[in-house]
């Protein structure tokens, strides 16, 4: 799967393990981030993944640092990641499926480095050659269960006009959407409304930017009734808060708490980036490192959510939320393992719903 935009964060990050101690020269670098056309302070995707790294080497008391890549092409991951060895790395974390070359040649030019990828597979850059070796933990996300989490919260809340603006239809993109009208569905159902009750528009810009354009387009949807739209599309969600803040409608952040980026923020469906970073290196230093295999994190190992804490729902509660999401955890009635997500339709249109009435432009 390639990564979603959440942000299309053109950014490696490199972690190397190796623990500190008196007689090291210079301290060992464990972590380094290798960031390209991004800021590990973007309150997104490279700045949760970072955050892992900062929490498990101060935990551990290990050293660590960050690199910018001089350009985001294969050569130039590359580069940074012989850099990141040489200074030291035993583990390197790449957060983003642009990262996916890099690391297929890399597996290969570095066997003793470990590396974690998040949201991709190492593919050797035409998508038809897919192989991870034994150095290589390729970590995937469950968007559907966050999506779903999403246009759950959404419904109960009152919303009733909805909107799901992403940015490429690349798997994480369309499985937080598919994710999200099922969980209006679902939601509509406890609440015994009737068919057409809900409605949601629903479209991919086909890029990843702020721009005057996708703020247009948000803004006509908002002018057009549409309450809340969850954004999925990395940059392109400060088109559509700058829409909703003129519009004065409500906006779902993605990946990472995007609650300060905006007052119109009511919720954002989150990637736990901190706590599986976190994880993974955890697995690591106890020499259990999930190498040669995919792992997928869900609600069950504390992978994907919805931003509580910070949320701005006027009627859906803590406990709202922790009750439905126990039930995704325990798959009661089959809730959580009902939730279809890109490999299972190729539309929006063509998810099974009968109260919600979803209106695709342009998918």
């Amino acid at each position: 799967m390639k990564r979603f935009a959440g942000l299309l964060l053109i950014l490696a990050l490199t972690l190397g393990l190796v623990a500190c101690d008196s007689g090291s020269d210079n301290g060992a670098e464990i972590a380094q981030i290798i960031i390209a056309g991004g800021t590990i302070d973007d309150k997104s995707f490279n700045q949760g993944a970072w955050e892992g790294v900062v929490d498990f080497a101060t935990e551990h008391d290990l050293t660590y640092k960050y690199y910018q890549s001089t350009e985001d092409t294969v050569d130039g991951f590359i580069n940074a990641i012989d850099l990141a060895v040489k200074g030291g790395a035993k583990v390197i974390v790449t957060p983003g499926y642009v990262f996916e070359p890099a690391i297929f040649k890399a597996q290969d030019s570095y066997p003793d480095t470990k590396f974690i990828l998040l949201d991709g597979t190492p593919q050797d850059g035409t998508y038809t050659d897919y192989r991870i070796e034994d150095n290589v933990c390729s970590v995937f996300y469950a968007e559907q269960q966050a999506g779903f989490l999403a246009g759950y919260a959404s419904v109960k809340d009152g919303f009733r006009k909805l909107g799901f603006i992403g940015g490429m239809a690349v798997p994480a993109v369309k499985k937080y959407g598919y994710g999200y009208i099922q969980g209006a569905e679902y939601a509509a159902r406890e609440l015994g409304l009737q068919p057409g009750d809900i409605e949601v528009k629903y479209t991919y810009v086909g890029n990843f930017d702020a721009s005057p354009e996708n703020q247009t387009l948000a803004a006509s949807w908002y002018q057009g009734g549409t309450e809340i739209i969850f954004s999925c599309g990395g940059p392109v969600g400060f088109s559509v808060m700058a829409a909703a803040e003129q519009a004065d409608k409500k906006v779902i952040g993605v990946d990472s708490d995007q609650s300060s980026d905006s007052e119109t923020v009511i919720t954002s469906a989150v990637k736990m980036l901190r706590n599986s970073v976190y994880q993974m290196l955890d697995l690591y230093l106890k020499g259990q490192f999930p190498g040669g295999k995919s792992t997928v994190l869900d609600v069950k190992s504390d992978g994907v959510g919805l931003s509580m804490e910070s949320s701005r729902f006027t009627t859906f509660s803590q406990g709202d939320y922790d009750k439905i999401y126990d039930r995704l955890v325990e798959d009661a009635d089959g809730i959580a393992s009902g939730i279809l997500d890109d490999t299972d339709v190729d539309s929006a249109d063509e998810i099974p719903v009968s109260i919600v009435t979803v209106q695709t432009i342009g998918e």
